[in-house]
């Protein structure tokens, strides 16, 4: 059983989505840890009722402070000795260390069809841009923000009426169902980051992932 740290800042609906399929043993892994930086998040409280340890590491308001909670973080990361480190909505970005530390073992999910809109305001960049598609990735995490290895995507309509709350409801639909996945073939160790490329089974996976899912139903 692979052992899977989670770091959170939010509702944590992708990381409840991922402890599901642990329950159902469809991941051949256990999460042993949740982190968060924002003591709000109710992702907490999804691992409090799983009696999953839970950590909540808020940063200083000081910028100079930002080494010491990378720091912290880090400890609190090593101190389950994860097999897999999985960002689930997680708001700040991982520090050169931790990345170098687990290269190859962290996996984070991001609001758009990679390379297609890497950082914020995704679901608004594809409404302005007249969009027809959005979607999800899942990537390796490298030290480059969302430039690592795609994994797997999924791909939705954009329709002329959608809002940006609209077309995020329809992309998390299939961000369950993509994370899950991923999370299983890494647990299954089909699934590996080599050379800078996301590798499946043996082969290398092409630069938009495994699958490219169509949600076709309004």
């Amino acid at each position: 059983m692979k052992r899977i740290v989670i770091l959170v800042s939010g509702d944590g609906s992708n990381f409840q989505a991922i402890l599901n399929s642990c329950k159902k043993k469809e991941i051949f892994g256990r999460i042993v840890a949740v982190v968060s930086d924002n003591c709000q998040a109710f992702a907490i409280e999804r691992a409090r009722v799983a009696h999953i340890s839970t950590h909540v590491l808020v940063p200083a308001p000081l910028h100079k402070e930002e080494h010491i909670f990378n720091q912290e973080l880090m400890q609190v990361v090593d101190l389950y000795s994860p097999d897999l480190v999985i960002l689930a909505g997680y708001m700040r970005i991982l520090n050169a260390d931790i990345v170098a530390s687990y290269s190859g073992r962290i996996l984070n999910i991001h609001p758009s069809l990679l390379p297609k809109y890497p950082g914020l305001y995704t679901h608004r960049k594809a409404i302005q841009n007249s969009d027809a598609q959005h979607g999800a990735s899942v990537h390796f995490v490298t030290d480059k923000i969302d430039e690592g290895p795609v994994i797997v995507q999924a791909r939705v309509p954009v329709f002329h009426n959608d809002s940006e709350y609209t077309l995020s409801m329809r992309v998390k639909e299939q961000e369950h169902s993509i994370y899950p996945l991923a999370v299983k073939w890494f647990t299954e160790g089909r699934l590996k980051m080599h050379n800078n490329a996301a590798w499946l089974d043996g082969y290398r996976l092409p630069q938009s992932g495994y699958i490219d899912v169509i949600e076709r139903s309004l």
